[in-house]
């Protein structure tokens, strides 16, 4: 056997610094080295050997295993070396060649938007919320005097995962969830991500919402007012013209949109506002004491109001855009503009 390990080695040897690829190389290493290589296999007749003769048989065939593990570093090294020294003699920078010009990103229009009004409203003492975007029914509809049989129910055409779990329809669900924690005084605006069932040039089944709510005693429709009217002028300019008309919402009352004078024709009447000279941005009023019940305030005590908007109606308004799903689409010509 000893004979035979030392007529490997020398073989071993021979080819692997005959080997001219790295490739090659490591498939003698396998022929000799592997599970399956020619050591293995002499290694197999070692049950056959004296006992006197295993251990020096064993110390011969560690030493070939090393110098043969040593040889193919050896090697290795060299023909790693040589692709080196050959890529460097052939290959050739031209460093006169123009750099390659990075595209910088930009932030998208929604994300400018809900920035902007974050800031804004965080200027007039509102903190940020945020809650999941799959809800349980009793926060989305149930707390907010939407009961199951209520008809308000169809205008969400909700995305439902069960009949207990939805896709949230508007961001009010965390005026809900932040009236359990906390006690008023309650300062908040929440802007997310909704859904609904609706698809068109000026609706998508999923967009932004942001919904704000203020509670405390004496809270009046004159603070709502106030309040709205400073962010309308922060938000398009002091001398756009403001109007609130009544409406009807689940839960508030009483209720009130809110329209701004038309940015595109100021407010002479264009086709953007079907000559009417005004545009609808969000939907306000104080809070139905029946929300106030399910998060168990004192509806004698304490008062508020609440509103709501979409991100996308604002962006839409404040850079001119006239089709919602450029929004969505992820063209790079429209996102450069921003």
């Amino acid at each position: 056997m000893k004979e035979k390990l030392e007529l490997m080695l020398v073989s071993a040897i021979e080819a692997m610094k005959n080997a001219t690829d790295e490739a090659m190389l490591q498939e003698i290493r396998v022929s000799y080295l592997g599970k399956k290589g020619q050591l293995t296999s002499i290694m197999k007749g070692m049950g056959s050997l004296s006992n006197e003769e295993r251990p020096i048989v064993g110390a011969v065939a560690n030493r070939v295993k090393d110098q043969v593990s040593e040889t193919f570093e050896e090697q290795l090294k060299s023909i790693k070396s040589s692709v080196m020294a050959s890529r460097l003699s052939h290959e050739k920078i031209d460093v006169t060649l123009p750099g390659r010009i990075k595209t910088l990103g930009t932030k998208h229009p929604v994300t400018l938007v809900t920035e902007e009004l974050i800031e804004i409203f965080s200027s007039l003492g509102f903190c940020v919320a945020e809650g999941p975007e799959v809800e349980q029914d009793f926060y989305n509809f149930e707390a907010l005097n939407i009961p199951k049989d209520h008809p308000a129910r169809d205008m969400q055409d909700t995305f439902y995962i069960n009949d207990d779990v939805v896709l949230r329809t508007h961001t009010s669900p965390v005026q809900i969830r932040s009236m359990l924690k906390q006690k008023p005084p309650l300062r908040i605006i929440a802007p997310g991500t909704v859904y609904r069932r609706d698809s068109d040039i000026t609706h998508s089944p999923m967009f932004h919402q942001i919904e704000g709510f203020m509670v405390d005693e004496n809270i009046t429709f004159g603070d709502l007012k106030g309040i709205l009217t400073t962010f309308i002028h922060e938000c398009f300019g002091k001398k756009v013209g403001v109007r609130f008309r009544p409406s009807f919402f689940p839960f508030t009352e009483p209720s009130a949109e809110v329209d701004i004078q038309c940015v595109i024709c100021g407010g002479k009447g264009c086709r953007v506002c079907k000559n009417s000279g005004w545009l609808e941005i969000l939907g306000s009023g104080m809070i139905d004491p029946e929300v106030f019940k399910s998060v168990e305030y004192d509806s004698e005590r304490y008062s508020g109001f609440a509103f709501g908007m979409g991100l996308e109606r604002i962006a839409m308004l404040k850079y001119g855009v006239n089709d919602l799903r450029l929004f969505f689409e992820n063209d790079v010509r429209f996102l450069r503009q921003f």
